[in-house]
């Protein structure tokens, strides 16, 4: 399973190139759904991400690819709608359900998501687009803490803009590039490697304060 996800991650345009053959028009469907499903439901926070809309960018540059302004529109609401939906699923549920003793809903990703809005407050729903794992999370907390609706509905409306135009257009212009081309299942790593560095800092600073003084 981990072994096909990571293959997955760092060979995602050849799987879709495959997928645009495969499913055509129904593959705007899908995309819509992967995104809603990372965004929306607290449970799979493992799905691609950044480096998905990064990848799709890619494939509305070429050549009977998928239609620019389709995706942008297709994976803006699906962001909109999953943080909507995992806002009112924190609204209900809390923060009971993490647990330490849970596979997925760890206490630990709950502490993780709390230092963002820690450092950033309600921006954290902006910030947290660009962040796996918190990206899922920052939602729900949102709703368990009780933030005022229209307050989370503008932070994200304006961050899933960002996240998706960010990435899409990114893949758009410079995917298909023969050096990116060339690289794509590095630039991919390089893509993921810089969506965890908000992930890092708060790990790296944390042990430094850990650290004893040298002499």
């Amino acid at each position: 399973m981990v072994s096909q996800l990571i293959d997955l991650i760092l060979h995602i345009d050849q799987h879709l190139a495959e997928w645009i053959v495969l499913f055509g028009p129904w593959l705007y469907l899908l995309v819509f759904l992967i995104i809603f499903a990372e965004t929306g439901l607290v449970v799979t926070p493992f799905l691609p991400g950044d480096s998905l809309l990064f990848a799709l960018g890619a494939l509305t540059a070429i050549e009977g690819g998928l239609n620019l302004w389709i995706l942008l529109l297709t994976l803006t609401v699906a962001g909109i709608i999953g943080d909507t939906v995992n806002y009112h699923a924190g609204k209900y549920l809390g923060t009971r359900v993490f647990k330490p003793e849970n596979r997925i809903l760890k206490k630990s990703y709950l502490d993780y998501t709390t230092s963002f809005y820690e450092r950033w407050g309600s921006f954290t729903i902006v910030v947290a687009r660009f962040a796996p794992f918190a990206r899922t999370f920052a939602p729900f907390v949102a709703g368990a803490a009780a933030m005022h609706y229209k307050r989370f509905l503008t932070y994200n409306v304006f961050g899933a803009v960002l996240w998706v135009f960010t990435f899409v257009l990114a893949g758009h212009f410079f995917g298909n590039l023969p050096v990116v081309q060339r690289n794509f299942h590095l630039v991919i790593l390089g893509v993921v490697l810089v969506s965890l560095l908000p992930t890092l800092f708060p790990w790296i600073q944390s042990r430094l304060r850990k650290s004893p003084p040298t002499a």
